[in-house]
């Protein structure tokens, strides 16, 4: 079916944003198994894999339009050095994937596809309930328990694959 190339931009910039969201998860999930905190491990590894999820939901939606998935394209990835600073340069990601997403709905409501505004309602839904919900969570509870009572609370847990 041949479908908007708005529609098609705007699922691909959606797209880009997903995969580079999975690139920072997986180096923050990565350097969280290297510092022992296996519970952090466990999520992000979890949100890396639903960012890939939304990519792959993406790459099918747009082959559907018969439009060309642009995986080699990234935005550039904050890489944190303390656990507060992952956190937060995830949060700020997800919220820039959350604006994306809401950008990309009214696209595909003016040009009337339905199924995509459908699709990436539920991946906003994901987004803003799941992943960025779970981080904000998670600043809070650095914010009352103190980083030394978080980190201890996070690394209780079963090794990772590396540990």
């Amino acid at each position: 079916m041949k479908g908007s190339k708005k529609v098609i931009a705007a699922l691909n910039k959606q797209l880009t944003a997903e995969l580079s969201a999975a690139d920072q998860y997986n180096t923050h999930a990565e350097m969280y198994a290297d510092w022992g905190l296996h519970s952090l491990y466990e999520r992000m590894h979890h949100e890396k894999d639903e960012e890939l999820e939304h990519a792959k939901r993406l790459i099918e939606r747009i082959l559907f339009l018969e439009g060309v998935p642009d995986t080699a394209s990234r935005e550039p990835i904050k890489i944190g050095k303390t656990v507060p600073e992952m956190m937060k340069n995830d949060l700020e990601h997800e919220y820039h994937v959350i604006n994306l997403l809401k950008k990309a709905i009214k696209v595909a409501e003016a040009e009337e596809d339905f199924q995509t505004r459908q699709m990436l309602v539920g991946l906003l839904d994901d987004s803003e309930e799941d992943h960025a919900y779970w981080i904000e969570q998670q600043i809070r509870l650095i914010d009352m328990m103190g980083l030394q009572n978080y980190i201890q609370f996070r690394a209780a847990g079963e090794p990772t694959p590396h540990g």
